[in-house]
């Protein structure tokens, strides 16, 4: 037996047999890393573009549910998709296959990376339009997204490197590289932004180009390891050919995988449009707040991962009760992180909200908004970590159908409050609290009830 594999040996045991709090911490410790430089750079785009004024806030609210949808798809969806087959396949001891999906990997990051691109130059206005974008907020979200979408393919292929990297069982490096990313993105941002010396400042465009930069900086990293002679996964080991069961092996998962940020986006699309026909500084004030959930996003991402390889390992071997008790732990300590952070929101609003605007009316409207849905934090937590554990068990239909719920909740119940009846902001709130429990309680029952043996 190689030193690989022994190691490999002794991290399965550890996953199906040893305590699994320590367990699930232990795998995710390096995947948290990872979340402080996305929490960080979400954050703190909000407080650099918040000098620039409501019009700038609002411009990137507009943009956020897309440029999210993008970072989930290719991190989460494709990017795990590409964790899981690279590492099937040096599980089975073939290095070759695994540098062969590692390149059919990139493939797929490049052609997304195109698609999204062209969608945003050919629809992305009126997308912002029908969003409630207009004025000087539109004007603002098309030079944010023109920059930041026409670089799309370098997003896409950090992601990518990334899954191939975890694939090869280095959780850490990734991590590091986004922290990278992280650091350079908070240097360079404001001198972009602002302008420094004889360099003329850029407004929002200066932000999407600090990300891209960024991105690019993380990609040469990730890329570097992995044309390392001896890697495991080596991009140029073998000849670049296209082959369709490689492709179908990483799309097979990766498809069903991006469907529910997809859906999960959509809703929040919704949300903004309906918040849109209450005002700029309503819109404004939404998405400084709403900015918060993206933050919870990487926590759940973060013992997410964790939570999918347990599982995942633990019903291979066919202990479904254990795989069992992994999820409903992890969902647990998801559910009290988040709950926790969205209860200091709900009854502290100023300590998040005046950390990007001065604006008195803007920061009110935030403020409303995470006194009434910030108490539901704790359950949009706890959906999108019972989304990873059903990815870790194969079954994949009720986290879609989960968030279709929470579509269909935010759709159906935004319609009646702020189209039919006229209601006040507050009410639309309420709805949106409500859908965010729709999503995690109907994900919740299904796997209680057996959705995973059926």
């Amino acid at each position: 037996m190689t030193a690989h594999t022994a190691a490999m040996t002794a991290r399965t045991q550890q996953m199906l047999h040893a305590p699994l709090l320590p367990t699930l911490f232990r795998l995710a410790t390096p995947n948290i890393l990872g979340l402080f430089a996305m929490t960080l750079v979400i954050g703190y785009d909000g407080f650099i573009l918040g000098r620039l004024g409501a019009d700038a806030l609002a411009g990137v609210a507009l943009v956020l549910p897309l440029s999210m949808l993008m970072l989930q798809m290719s991190a989460g969806g494709i990017g795990g998709a590409t964790t899981a087959a690279v590492a099937r396949a040096l599980g089975a001891g073939n290095a070759d296959d695994a540098s062969r999906l590692a390149q059919h990997a990139l493939f797929i990051a490049v052609a997304a990376g195109a698609l999204f691109s062209l969608a945003q130059w050919s629809g992305g206005r009126a997308v912002y339009a029908a969003m409630g974008g207009h004025g000087g907020a539109l004007r603002d979200a098309m030079s944010y997204s023109n920059i930041l979408f026409g670089g799309a393919v370098v997003i896409w292929s950090t992601n990518v490197l990334a899954g191939i990297v975890r694939g090869s069982g280095n959780m850490l490096l990734p991590s590091l590289a986004l922290l990278g990313m992280a650091g350079v993105h908070v240097l360079l941002c404001p001198v972009l932004v602002f302008g420094w010396g004889p360099l003329p400042g850029l407004g929002v465009a200066g932000a999407a180009i600090s990300m891209l930069a960024a991105n690019a900086v993380a990609s040469i990293v990730l890329a570097s390891h992995l044309l390392r002679k001896g890697g495991a996964v080596h991009l140029l080991r073998l000849p670049w050919r296209l082959r369709t069961p490689l492709l179908a092996a990483i799309l097979r998962v990766g498809i069903p995988a991006s469907l529910s940020p997809v859906i999960s986006n959509a809703s929040i699309a919704a949300a903004t449009a309906f918040v849109g026909s209450y005002g700029i500084a309503a819109l404004a004030g939404y998405g400084v707040a709403a900015r918060l959930e993206y933050i919870l996003v990487p926590i759940a991402f973060g013992f997410g991962t964790a939570l999918t390889a347990m599982v995942a390992t633990n019903m291979g071997a066919r202990q479904p009760q254990r795989a069992l008790k992994v999820t409903w732990a992890g969902a647990a300590v998801v559910f009290a992180i988040t709950g926790s952070i969205g209860l200091a929101a709900a009854l502290l609003p100023a300590l998040w909200m005046n950390l990007f605007t001065t604006d008195p009316a803007v920061r009110s409207f935030g403020a409303q908004y995470l006194n009434i849905v910030g108490g539901c934090y704790g359950l949009f937590g706890l959906g999108l970590a019972l989304f990873f554990a059903s990815q870790g068990a194969g079954r994949m239909f009720w986290p879609l159908a989960a968030s279709m719920a929470r579509l269909v909740a935010v759709a159906a119940g935004g319609w009646v409050c702020v189209q039919w009846l006229h209601l006040p902001a507050t009410v639309f709130f309420f709805v949106v609290a409500f859908s965010f429990a729709a999503y995690a309680l109907t994900l919740a029952a299904a796997i209680r009830l057996g959705g995973w043996t059926r």
